[in-house]
C-alpha cells in the first residue's frame, strides 16, 4: 500500500482544488489550499477518521485561503505559506478578496523559503519558491511520494494567470522551467485548478515550456 493517499474536493466560486494529503499509515492529513466551505472539509476529515496535521498554502489568493483560518482554529492547526507571500496574504486587494466583495486577510504561522525541507504528517516536504502568479507563491514537493502540489503555477497543459497584482509571465515561465527541470518525469502534479498531470507530460506538451 502506498503511504500517500490524495483526497480532492473542488470548492468555492472558481472551482479550486482542495487537497488532503493523507498518510494512510497514520491517518494524518495535510490540508492544502483550503479554498472555502470549511464545514465541508471538516466533515470529510471526520467521516474518514483523518487527523489534520497542518495547513499549507501555495499562494495567497482568496480562492485558495478562504477556509484556512476557520479550520486552523477548529483543529488547532498552524498555517504555512511562502515567506515572500505575506504581502499578498495580508492585503485584501492583492489577494483579490476585495474585488469579490468580501475582503479578508490571512496570517501564516510558518513561513517557508526556497529549498526548505520539513516534515509534516510523516512526509518529507521540499519547498520550491515559484513566483510569477504571485510574488511569493510556492510548490510543495513530496520526494518520497513523487508528488508535487503546484497551486496556480503549473496546470495540465498550461500555467497560471499573471494579470493580477505581483504577477509576471516571464517570471512564471522561469519558475515552471525550474520545477520541470528539477523533478523526475514520473512526478504526479496536483494543480490548484483542473485535472492532475505529470512532469513528463508537461515537459512534452505544455506550450509555455
Amino acid at each position: 500500500m502506498e503511504k500517500l493517499k490524495i483526497e480532492k474536493l473542488v470548492l468555492g466560486m472558481v472551482q479550486t482544488n482542495v487537497y488532503l494529503a493523507v498518510n494512510q499509515e497514520t491517518k494524518e492529513a495535510i490540508l492544502i489550499d483550503p479554498a472555502a466551505e470549511a464545514a465541508s472539509i471538516a466533515r470529510l476529515l471526520e467521516e474518514r477518521g483523518y487527523h489534520p496535521a497542518g495547513i499549507l498554502l501555495t499562494h495567497g489568493h482568496f480562492d485558495h485561503i478562504g477556509a484556512a483560518e476557520e479550520l486552523a482554529a477548529r483543529f488547532g492547526l498552524k498555517i504555512g505559506a511562502g515567506s515572500l507571500e505575506t504581502g499578498v496574504l495580508g492585503d485584501s486587494v492583492k489577494n483579490l478578496s476585495a474585488m469579490y466583495g468580501r475582503p479578508f486577510t490571512v496570517k501564516a504561522d510558518c513561513l517557508y523559503k526556497d529549498g526548505d525541507d520539513f516534515e509534516m504528517a510523516g512526509f518529507s516536504i521540499r519547498v520550491f519558491h515559484t513566483p510569477g502568479h504571485t510574488e511569493g507563491g510556492v510548490c510543495y514537493y513530496l520526494p518520497g511520494e513523487a508528488a508535487l502540489f503546484s497551486g496556480d503555477t503549473l496546470f495540465n497543459g498550461s500555467v497560471g494567470r499573471t494579470d493580477f497584482p505581483t504577477g509576471s509571465m516571464s517570471v512564471l515561465v522561469r519558475s515552471v522551467r525550474k520545477i520541470t527541470g528539477s523533478l523526475p518525469g514520473d512526478t504526479a502534479v496536483y494543480p490548484g485548478h483542473g485535472p492532475d498531470t505529470t512532469i513528463a507530460y508537461e515537459k512534452e506538451c505544455n506550450p509555455f515550456l
